[in-house]
């Protein structure tokens, strides 16, 4: 017998998760296709996928780049892999997330190993007492969640100058396509990390443009889903009344597939992938709010290439179908969240153990200067002290912002316009490119089209539509209630039509001139 075949039949003897490590792969870029494909033909185990996105994490965001997206990771990873892999073995997989990576937001309770602390010191060592309900349907659909990301610290409800992506235990979250420019917030890491190839996918969480703005500015697919669709239990909140957790993934079909997965039982429409249609776009009718047009005329112009692709694909676009409330109840928007952020924070940390650092907002913002050096050496806390002089949600100046809210968001908002001009979505350009990151002014008030569904709580997806000097921009599609389905056959058939994803190259700044 040669080495040659010795080493052979030697492998053959070895554990399946051996073997699986021993081959060389490059999981860049994998969908979950990929993946299931390379499970099922035993090219490779869920072990070692786990350890080829950690060793991934351990060379670009821990070194080289630095991108740090990742703010903990699960020391029981590799353990619940390997479990994954005995079961697979024996009964098969469970679904398309079997054995599959997953990071998720540090504001989603996970009953293990890891913490859960919003980015703050002043939740440092923080243990949930129980799986949030995102959490517990991940682990029923059989994903490794292999840690947590950084985030906008309080999911970017603490300061008007804060930084997004920056927290007082994580520090701060670079962009992968220019290092010197911000993932945007507050899922700040969850975008980067799957734009970077750090995970298979991740989950954040989003009030208004929490998910939609870094999947956009990091090249992308995130959606922001009907407010009640997803679970919200065992997440550290803002407001109950557009809170939501939503999934972030590098193609439509991937984000499909995780949305499904988190749906809460009853309420989703059951497998989205039915609904992917490369040809969604054919017959559509599209309102085009243009009033989020105009602030950057490379945006525009890359926009209008889209909307001609659409045309191309067969859309009819009323252009404009602009909404009839736009900006009418930014004010009101803030006064709701206020309100709600003091209220739900309070019931949230009032229900921590003894062990807990605080219990309430105040102690929260007791916490925070007593720390200033380390929580704030950039921002400050104005929203929170804000919020901690607001009253019970009884109080009429609550619910006369509230329900005008609801009023202009929805009935004279994007129902208005969905009835009028009998369009099944509208469209309009996500957001600015990435900014720079300034440690002096903090984030710029750029525009974006994430407000409109998010205070109406209705479905919001974007997808990648182009770059701006390297930088991605994305194009978003929102509409009514539980629209998720239209919605998703739209962005498939935009993203098939396009192919306009490219992976990061980590440089060090934008290509200007």
């Amino acid at each position: 017998m040669d080495r040659r075949d010795f080493l052979h039949k030697s492998l053959l003897l070895l554990p399946v998760a051996r073997v699986a490590s021993a081959q060389s792969f490059d999981l860049e870029e994998a969908t979950l296709a990929d993946l299931e494909q390379g499970f099922a033909a035993r090219k490779f185990t869920a072990r070692a996928v786990a350890e080829w996105y950690l060793a991934r994490i351990d060379s670009l965001d821990k070194k080289g780049p630095k991108v740090n997206s990742v703010i903990e990771l699960n020391p029981d990873a590799l353990s619940i892999a390997d479990a994954l892999d005995r079961e697979r073995s024996a009964k098969g997989p469970r679904g398309p997330l079997h054995g599959v990576p997953v990071l998720i937001k540090d504001n989603i309770d996970t009953a293990d190993r890891m913490t859960t602390t919003a980015g703050s010191l002043a939740l440092e060592g923080s243990i949930a007492a129980r799986d949030s309900a995102v959490a517990e349907r991940l682990r029923s659909a059989g994903a490794v969640i292999l840690g947590k990301t950084n985030l906008s610290e309080w999911a970017n409800f603490r300061s008007t100058h804060s930084i997004s992506g920056w927290s007082g235990r994580g520090r701060q979250t670079l962009n992968p396509y220019a290092l010197d420019r911000n993932p945007s917030g507050s899922s700040s890491g969850s975008g980067a990390a799957v734009s970077a190839s750090f995970c298979a996918l991740a989950v954040g969480t989003e009030t208004d443009g929490s998910v939609t703005a870094p999947a956009s500015v990091n090249g992308v697919v995130g959606i922001k889903p009907t407010v009640g669709l997803v679970g919200r239990s065992g997440i550290v909140p803002i407001s109950h009344s557009q809170d939501t957790a939503g999934p972030l993934a590098r193609t439509v079909r991937d984000a499909a597939i995780l949305l499904a997965a988190m749906a809460e039982p009853g309420k989703l429409h059951g497998d989205y992938i039915k609904f992917l249609d490369p040809h969604g776009l054919k017959g559509a009718r599209l309102g085009v709010e243009r009033k989020f047009f105009g602030a950057n005329a490379e945006v525009d112009r890359q926009m209008e290439e889209c909307l001609a692709e659409m045309k191309r694909q067969g859309a009819v676009l009323v252009d404009p179908a602009n909404l009839p409330s736009h900006g009418k109840y930014d004010d009101d928007e803030m006064e709701v969240l206020l309100y709600e952020f003091k209220a739900d924070l309070n019931k949230y940390l009032g229900a921590l153990g003894p062990a807990a650092l605080v219990h309430s907002l105040a102690d929260v913002i007791k916490f925070n200067r007593e720390h200033a050096h380390e929580e704030m050496p950039y921002f400050e806390q104005e929203i929170m002290e804000r919020a901690e002089k607001k009253g019970p949600l009884t109080e009429k100046a609550y619910i006369d912002a509230r329900a005008k809210c609801v009023r202009l968001s929805r009935a004279e908002g994007i129902d208005a316009v969905i009835a009028k001009y009998k369009v099944q979505a509208i469209v309009a350009p996500t957001c600015a490119p990435a900014p720079l990151n300034d440690f002096v002014l903090g984030d710029p008030n750029l525009p974006a089209c994430t407000t409109p569904a998010a205070v109406a709580g209705y479905p919001h997806i974007t997808v990648p539509a182009g770059f701006v000097r390297g930088l991605p921009v994305g194009i978003s599609f929102f509409g009514p209630a539980y629209s998720e389905p239209v919605l998703l056959k739209l962005a498939y058939s935009f993203e098939q039509a396009t192919k306009a994803r490219r992976r990061p190259g980590f440089r060090p700044t934008a290509a200007i001139g």
